[in-house]
């Protein structure tokens, strides 16, 4: 009886380990998948703030260029040289 006992005993320990074993290798090559995509998608996303940094300063750009059409829109006109009428001589 005791030798039986001890024989399930060892086999159900041996399954055991050999099962928590298989897990702990899944575990790590889940853990190793999710890190590339998690850089993956980190890499994805410091393109898009890259993107986003050119198109800021394109538009900063186009709004002096904006800015700077109106101010010499708005400023007054140079006058002429004035002409002689022939009151003034």
């Amino acid at each position: 009886m005791r030798n039986t006992f001890a024989v399930a005993l060892m086999l159900a320990a041996s399954l055991g380990l050999a099962a928590c074993d298989k897990k702990s290798e899944d575990k790590a090559q889940d853990a190793t998948q999710h890190a590339e995509q998690a850089q993956e998608k980190m890499s994805e996303a410091q393109d898009k703030v890259n993107d986003a940094a050119k198109e800021n300063a394109e538009a900063a750009k186009a709004q002096a260029e904006s800015n700077k059409a109106a101010a010499e829109e708005a400023a007054p006109a140079v006058p002429a040289a004035p002409v002689a009428t022939p009151e003034s001589k």
